[in-house]
């Protein structure tokens, strides 16, 4: 196992808020990326093979999960957050009795969407092995058969990497473009398929696919776009799939501090309507423990983000505290508020 395992996130400084007190210098807030120390991470594994062990014949998955607004502390974790989020929320779609009707047509396709880059690099075998992490062993199936799994790779150049991680008769892999007959046919015997990390250029393949597939599920995972470039994509169709796993990570750097925190959401239950979108920031001491500043029920915005950031630093500031004090001050020596 590698010393850290590193979360690999796109670097997006935010735009500074206007106007800003004239005390206070706005923060810089980013996107950054986070580590696992190398023991946290083992200690994590080593309690993580034990479940895995335990609560896939004994309690249903999610049962080991912690609470919806505690983010993972290891790769381990992380990945199974992410497959637990998964699970609930394919079982459902897979054994709807409906999607054996003529009228298939006429149901509502599945799309869930899971962003969790802890990917060591950009390679074909990284990303392989993180699609292998989250399907291997997922125990789900469709009316008691196993379920045919059909993988979506951004090129060719990922299928060697992906056929050598899985291994299995259940699972195909395809590049994603172009949509030709190779891809509608290998559609047609799936039961759910999956798009890893397409490209802004391929968002209408993925859409093209997508229809392809009838009423049966699609699952994107870490598409190679900023959330915020969405707003140009068009007719909403990457909108329509429903975020079922994410953990971003952040940082606000003050005047004389900075701080680290994460963009969180956990569907555990497979209702993903009932799930919101947590903003975490690392405790004022610096020890690791994030607690939630502020909750969302859609996707904050950047701008969003920033502004629960700056409160934060504005309100904890040396001059805010500073001020405080002597307001304290007078009011204890004139008897006012």
């Amino acid at each position: 196992m590698a010393s850290s395992t590193l979360f690999k996130l796109n670097s997006q400084t935010l735009k500074a808020l206007n106007p800003s007190p004239p005390s206070l210098s706005p923060p810089n807030s980013r996107i950054f990326h986070l580590h696992f120390s190398k023991s946290l991470s083992q200690q994590q594994h080593s309690k993580l093979n034990h479940k895995s062990t335990t609560t896939r014949f004994f309690v249903p998955l999610c049962f080991s999960l912690p609470s919806p607004s505690s983010p993972p502390i290891s790769k381990e974790e992380a990945i199974l957050q992410a497959k637990t989020c998964l699970l609930s929320c394919l079982i459902k779609p897979l054994n709807n009795p409906k999607l054996a009707s003529p009228k298939l047509r006429k149901l509502k396709q599945p799309r869930f969407r899971l962003e969790i880059p802890i990917l060591d690099d950009d390679s074909p075998s990284s990303l392989s092995q993180l699609a292998f992490s989250i399907f291997h062993d997922l125990p789900i199936s469709r009316r008691g058969s196993n379920v045919k799994i059909l993988f979506l790779w951004p090129d060719p150049s990922f299928i060697d990497s992906a056929v050598k991680a899985f291994r299995s008769d259940s699972v195909n892999h395809i590049a994603m473009s172009p949509v030709s007959d190779s891809v509608n046919k290998a559609l047609r015997s799936a039961d759910v398929a999956v798009f890893m990390a397409p490209e802004k250029t391929q968002v209408e393949d993925v859409k093209t696919a997508s229809e392809a597939f009838s009423s049966k599920p699609v699952v994107m995972i870490n598409p190679r776009w900023l959330f915020e470039e969405e707003k140009g994509f068009g007719d909403g169709f990457i909108g329509s799939f429903e975020v079922i796993y994410a953990f971003t990570g952040l940082e606000v750097r003050g005047v004389l501090s900075k701080r680290k925190g994460v963009i969180f959401k956990c569907v555990r239950d497979g209702v993903v309507s009932g799930e919101r979108w947590n903003v975490l920031v690392e405790e004022e001491e610096g020890n690791g423990i994030l607690k939630v500043v502020s909750q969302f029920n859609s996707r904050p915005s950047m701008e969003e983000v920033e502004l629960v950031l700056y409160n934060l630093m504005a309100m904890n500031s040396p001059i805010t505290k500073s001020a405080k004090f002597l307001k304290d001050l007078v009011s204890n020596i004139t008897g006012k508020k």
